[in-house]
This record gives structure tokens, C-alpha cells and sequence, in this order.
């Protein structure tokens, strides 16, 4: 008896569409399967996304014409007709991630083969409604540069990643009170749209971020996992059946706000546990002086019990959500990543595993958990790539109605 292979998230799975009225939906399959497995020939597309083989050759012609794809050179010697392989051209589409981070912004040129071409990284001690747009202006100008005037028609999209609901959670910066309105009044796309002329989505940055490590996994990438980015507070996400899980307010995944038992006894939300500023807070009760823009250099080695305990009680607060989360959706993977050195990661990887496993549920059988691949830049790299699989690649029912 022989095990089913290994599906990747990606894969179309015969689910081309050979009506005439769908041929958008059907290039979007197309693309789909080029982008997820590059190097393919017109018969693998064909079997992978289930269109027939005349349909697959026009609109490779197509894309072709529009610079979406590049073909390899002729492969020979090999059974069967010479194969041509085929790729997603890099310069065929460009999109902008940003991030709005409590701390920080960033922003990045990625091409359509979600290669960074470009990265600025300003910090600021709280998100500031009134120069925001201004700065994130600045910053595109400044990653542009690397992009030739003759490509510059390509840039399709601007993505933009941020927390949920700034104006009311901007006491967790200690933010004037004067930005609360300004925020509350602040239109991000249409402000950022206007001045660039470009189109503008928003998206919660854990949602983005958990959508960059999807793309980033290697192959067969999971249809289903938890995720996790340990930063300021907790950006999370899901991916259930290879889709992710957005909700109609875009903040389904809001793992970071489950209450879960502190180290006191008492309830409290995990973001206060287990993230970045819960550390800070107990290095200065330490005594330690500490750069808050840049934890990735801090020294990591003196910090010993206090950096310990912030372990010990982070893997034991995250291990509840995990829990908890696994009791709605069923799924055997989390992913943890964090804007912390990779040492550090591996440390709270293996604790959260340890932790899972402790659980006094006899029936649980715990999930695996693994270090993410993108650290701090998850947000804005996701933020980027969701804009360019939606306009190329997905095959929603408002995708087949458009």
C-alpha cells in the first residue's frame, strides 16, 4: 500500500476551469502553478491545473506577451518532446510592503518572484498619524531608486501591514492623547494613493506576516498551521485549507488577545507574557539599560534569570493559545518567528514544544513547531506579496465574476 504524496498549498489540483467566460480564472491557474513551481513545462501545466493542453499554450502565449512569464532554455535528452521551462519573469510585476509597526516602519521593493530588491527601516518611539504617510513617501522614493525608469509602469500595488486598531491601543506606546483623533481621521490608503498614484490595500500584520511564511515555506508548503510573530505584542495568523483566515474584519487571528494564566495566577492576555515589550519591561524592573530599537544586538548573554524566566513563562503562556487554538481548527503545525536573534527563537521553539507536551490532556496529541524564515521583515514582505497574489494569482469567486 502506497502513501498519498505530499500536497503543496498551492497546488491546483485539476481545478482549471475551461469555460470561455472563465479565461481570466484560468490564467490566474496558470500563473498559479508557474509561480509555485518554477521552471515547469506547458504539460505540467496542463496536469497540474487541469486545463487542456491547446488552452494552456494560449495563455502562456498571453503571458508571454505581457511579460508575466520567462522561458528557460530547451531541455534534451530526455524521454518524450523536448520540454521548455518555464518561470515567473522577475520583472514582470513589482509591488511596495510596508509595515506601520509600534516602533518602526518598514518598507521594501519586491519584484514578482518575491525576491527584496530594496529596504528602508526607520524607527520612531510611537506611530505618528500627523507625518506617517510623509515618511512612508520618503522611504518608497528611497527603495525605488533601485528600480529603472522603464519599469516603473510594473509597480502594481502598495500593501500596507499594520496592528489593528492603532487609535485605540496607542496607550500601549504611551502616545500623546492628541494622536487618538488624528488616527481616528487618518485614511492610510486613500492618503498614500493620492500622493502615489497607486493602488493601496491594507492588511493586519499578522495576517501578512503569517502570509509571508506560507510563501516562504518550502515545498509541499501546509494547508494548515498556527502562527506566530513574537514582536512589540504578539502578530499572529492562520492558515486553514490553504487559506487564510482573515475574517470580515481582517483580524480573525488575533491570538495575541486569548487570556491565558500569568506567572501571578491571574488572567491575562498572552501579549503582556510573551512578547518583546513584556521582555523589555522586566530587563529595565532588572536594572538593565537597554536600546528598544534594536534587540536584535542586545547582550543577550548577561541577561540570565531574567531572560530565563521571560522563556519559561512565554513558552507556558504561548502553549495555552496553541491549545486553545487547536480546539477550533484542526492542525498538526505552528510557526514561531519573532523580531529576536535566531538563538533566541530556537530557545522559545523548543520550550513551546516542551510546554506542549506537558499539557494534561490525554487525548491531545501536541503539534510541531518550527522557526519561521523571515524574522522581522514577515509583515511588509507579506504585505507586498498578498497584493501581487491577488492581482495575478487568486482564484476567488470575485476573481471568476471579474
Amino acid at each position: 500500500m502506497t502513501s498519498e504524496p505530499v500536497r503543496d498549498a498551492f497546488d491546483a489540483g485539476g481545478r482549471g476551469l475551461q469555460h470561455h467566460g472563465l479565461r481570466r480564472a484560468n490564467e490566474r491557474a496558470v500563473l498559479t502553478v508557474i509561480g509555485f513551481n518554477p521552471g515547469v513545462s506547458n504539460a505540467d501545466i496542463a496536469r497540474l491545473s487541469g486545463l487542456a493542453p491547446q488552452t494552456v499554450s494560449a495563455i502562456l502565449t498571453d503571458l508571454d506577451g505581457l511579460g508575466l512569464i520567462a522561458r528557460g532554455e530547451v531541455l534534451r535528452g530526455r524521454r518524450g518532446q523536448p520540454a521548455t521551462p518555464i518561470s515567473l519573469h522577475p520583472e514582470g510585476a513589482f509591488s511596495i510592503g510596508v509595515e506601520i509597526g509600534w516602533r518602526h516602519v518598514d518598507v521594501l521593493l519586491l519584484n514578482l518572484q518575491g525576491q527584496v530588491l530594496a529596504h528602508r527601516h526607520r524607527d520612531h518611539v510611537f506611530p505618528d498619524a500627523a507625518g506617517i504617510i510623509d515618511t512612508i513617501v520618503a522611504m518608497m522614493d528611497e527603495v525605488l531608486l533601485s528600480l529603472p525608469d522603464g519599469l516603473r509602469e510594473r509597480l502594481t500595488d502598495i500593501g500596507v501591514a499594520l496592528p489593528t486598531n492603532i487609535a485605540g491601543n496607542l496607550a500601549l506606546v504611551d502616545a500623546p492623547d492628541s494622536q487618538r483623533p488624528l488616527w481616528e481621521q487618518l485614511d492610510i490608503a486613500a492618503e498614500l494613493g493620492g500622493r502615489t498614484g497607486i493602488t493601496v490595500s491594507l492588511f493586519n500584520d499578522g495576517n501578512a506576516a503569517c502570509w509571508g511564511e506560507l510563501i516562504a515555506f518550502p515545498r509541499p508548503r501546509p494547508a494548515d498551521f498556527i502562527y506566530f510573530l513574537i514582536g512589540r505584542y504578539i502578530a499572529a495568523g492562520i492558515v486553514g485549507d490553504g487559506t487564510l483566515w482573515e475574517g470580515p474584519s481582517d483580524n480573525s487571528a488575533n491570538l495575541g488577545s486569548m487570556l491565558v494564566t500569568g506567572p501571578d495566577g491571574r488572567p491575562q492576555v498572552a501579549h503582556f507574557i510573551a512578547s518583546v515589550t513584556a521582555l523589555e519591561g522586566r530587563l529595565a524592573a532588572a536594572g538593565f539599560t537597554i536600546d528598544r530599537s534594536d534587540p536584535a544586538n542586545w547582550s543577550w548573554q548577561d541577561f540570565g534569570p531574567v531572560l530565563e524566566q521571560w522563556l519559561a513563562d512565554s513558552a507556558r503562556a504561548l502553549a495555552r493559545v496553541v491549545f486553545n487554538t487547536t480546539t477550533v481548527i484542526e492542525t498538526g503545525l505552528v510557526i514561531l518567528d519573532s523580531i529576536l536573534p535566531p538563538a533566541i527563537v530556537s530557545e522559545l521553539v523548543q520550550r513551546l514544544e516542551a510546554e506542549l507536551r506537558l499539557l494534561p490532556i490525554t487525548s491531545y496529541t501536541p503539534p510541531q513547531v518550527l522557526p519561521g524564515h523571515l524574522g522581522a521583515l514577515a509583515p511588509a514582505i507579506g504585505a507586498a506579496e498578498l497584493t501581487l497574489y491577488r492581482r495575478y494569482f487568486s482564484r476567488t469567486l470575485a476573481d471568476l465574476a471579474g
